[in-house]
C-alpha cells in the first residue's frame, strides 16, 4: 500500500505510473459485522452507539469485473445511510447484500460476513474492468452512489426506476469508507480540481439528492422566485438545498435548531431563518397526537419572513416529526418533495389540507447519473460549495457516525482514508483563490482531523 500512497501523494504522478502499481492483497475498511446484528436489540435508536458496531478491519481486495473500477480512496464522508447501517435500522443491511449476491456470479462476492460501508469518495482510479472506456488508471474522480444494472427497459428513461437500482455502500459491499472501493464506472465523475480531497468527497450523495429533489423535473422543478422551506438547512443535505435555492433564484426559508446553525445559513446568503428551538415549535402534543395550532403558528412565522406568502416547495427529509406541518404550510397548488425520514418513516398529516388545496407530494430518492453529473458540474464551476465541518481519520469513523447520529454536526462530516492530512489534492489554485472566501465560509467549523 505504501507504493500506492506515494503515487497518490505525488503531484508528478502520470497515468502510466498507476497502471504499473501492484495491488495489495488487502486494504482497511470500516465495516459492520454480520455476527453483531443483534448488538443493540431492545435499545431505543438514540441509545444505539455506532462506536460499538463499526470496526476498521482488513478486507481482501476485490478485482473489478465488467463495467467496474477499483478506486484508491483519498477521502470519504458520513451520510445518514451510514448511521442506519451502523445501528442496524430499519433492518440489517446484510439482507441487501444477500439479494444482490444472487443476481450474478460477479455480484456473489458482495455477500460477506462483513459490510464495508460508505456512499461517498474522492480518489484515483487504480484498475478498470472489461468494457470500461471512459476512465483509466490515474484519473482523479469523485463518485455518486447509484449502482444500476440497466438490463430492464424501466431504467432507461430514468435510471432511478431500474428494478436493480441500489445505493452503493449501503445496499452493496466495498463502499467508500475504506482505503479502496469498488464502483461501477458510470458512478464516476471528474474531481473538482479546486477542492481538496476531503472537500471533494463531501458532496456526492447529498448534493445530488438535493439537486434531484429541488431542481430536476423528476423533483419539484424549482423556478426563480419560489419560496422554498428547507428543514435542517445547515445539515449535510439541507445546506446543499439552501445553496441550490439561492443559486437558482429562489428564496429559501431555512429551519435550523440553534443560533450557531442559523449563522451558517446566513453565511451561505440566506435571509429568512427560523430557529425552531429558540421559537419553541412542538408539532406533537405527545407520541400519538399532533398539534395543528403549532402548524398555524409556524405558517404565520413563515409569512412574516416572506412578505405574506406561503411556501411553494417544502424540502422534506425529517419525516414523521415535521410532515404534518409541511403539508399544512405549503401554498395551494404547492409541492412537498420528500426523501428519507430521519425522525421516523410513518408520516401523518391532515389530508384535507392536501386534497382541498391541490397540493402534491413527490417522493424523491438520490439521483440518476445525469442529475448527479449536473450537480457535480455546479461544484466544479464554483456555484455550489462543500459544507464540510469536521474531518476524522478512518480509525475514528465510529465517532464521526456517532456525531451525525446525534445531530452534533453542521454540514458534512468527512473521513480521511489514504490522504495523510487535510488540504491535499488541489490542482487548480487559480480557481481556488477566486472562491477561497466561500470555501472557508462554508466550512462551518474548521476543526483538525481527529
Amino acid at each position: 500500500m505504501d507504493e500506492i500512497i506515494n503515487a497518490l501523494c505525488s503531484e508528478d504522478a502520470m497515468p502510466q505510473d498507476f497502471e504499473g502499481l501492484r495491488l495489495p492483497d488487502s486494504y482497511r475498511g470500516v465495516v459492520v459485522r454480520k455476527e453483531e446484528t443483534g448488538l443493540f436489540e431492545g435499545l431505543a435508536s438514540t441509545d444505539k452507539d455506532p462506536r460499538k458496531s463499526l470496526h476498521v478491519q482488513d478486507v481482501e481486495v476485490p478485482l473489478p469485473s465488467v463495467g467496474e473500477a477499483l478506486v484508491a480512496v483519498m477521502s470519504s464522508s458520513v451520510n445518514h445511510n451510514t448511521v442506519w447501517s451502523s445501528i442496524f435500522e430499519p433492518l440489517p443491511t446484510f439482507g441487501f447484500l444477500e439479494r444482490y449476491a444472487r443476481l450474478s456470479s460477479s455480484t456473489a462476492r458482495h455477500d460477506q460476513p462483513f459490510h464495508v460501508l460508505g456512499s461517498d469518495l474522492a480518489g484515483v482510479v487504480l484498475r478498470t474492468g472489461p468494457g470500461v472506456n471512459a476512465w483509466k488508471p490515474g484519473d482523479r474522480v469523485v463518485a455518486h452512489c447509484l449502482s444500476v444494472e440497466l438490463e430492464s427497459a424501466h431504467g432507461h428513461g430514468d435510471t432511478m426506476l431500474d428494478p436493480e437500482q441500489r445505493i452503493w455502500g449501503f445496499e452493496t459491499n466495498f463502499g467508500g469508507l475504506a482505503e479502496l472501493a469498488l464502483v461501477k464506472s458510470n458512478q464516476l465523475m471528474p474531481k473538482p480540481e479546486h477542492l481538496s480531497w476531503e472537500e471533494a468527497a463531501a458532496s456526492g450523495l447529498v448534493n445530488s439528492t438535493a439537486y434531484r429533489q429541488l431542481v430536476s423535473r423528476n423533483g419539484a422543478g424549482m423556478k426563480q422566485g419560489d419560496n422554498v422551506l428547507i428543514w435542517g438547512a445547515s445539515g449535510g443535505l439541507g445546506s446543499y438545498a439552501t445553496q441550490l435555492a439561492l443559486a437558482g433564484g429562489a428564496d429559501p426559508v431555512c429551519v435550523v435548531s440553534s443560533a450557531r446553525k442559523a449563522e451558517l445559513c446566513r453565511s451561505m446568503g440566506a435571509k429568512a431563518i427560523v430557529d425552531r428551538d429558540a421559537e419553541g415549535y412542538k408539532f406533537w402534543k405527545d407520541e400519538h397526537t399532533q398539534d395543528p395550532k403549532e402548524w398555524k403558528r409556524f405558517g404565520k412565522r413563515i409569512r412574516e419572513l416572506t412578505g405574506g406568502e406561503d411556501v411553494d416547495i417544502v424540502f422534506e427529509h425529517p419525516g414523521r416529526e415535521t410532515f404534518g406541518a409541511s403539508v399544512y404550510v405549503t401554498r395551494k397548488g404547492g409541492t412537498i418533495v420528500t426523501c428519507a425520514s430521519t425522525s421516523g418513516y410513518n408520516h401523518e398529516y391532515d389530508n384535507r389540507y392536501l386534497w382541498m388545496s391541490l397540493k402534491r407530494i413527490i417522493g424523491s430518492h438520490f439521483a440518476n447519473y445525469r442529475e448527479a453529473w449536473e450537480a457535480n458540474r455546479l461544484i466544479a464551476k464554483g456555484r455550489i460549495h462543500p459544507t464540510l465541518s469536521k474531518v476524522h481519520a478512518l480509525e475514528n469513523c465510529g465517532q464521526a457516525v456517532h456525531d451525525v447520529h446525534h445531530n452534533l454536526h453542521q454540514g458534512k462530516v468527512g473521513v480521511l482514508a489514504l490522504a495523510p492530512r487535510e488540504g491535499l489534492g488541489v490542482r487548480d489554485e487559480e480557481m481556488r483563490a477566486r472562491h477561497l472566501d466561500a470555501i472557508n465560509r462554508f466550512r462551518a467549523v474548521r476543526e483538525p482531523v481527529s
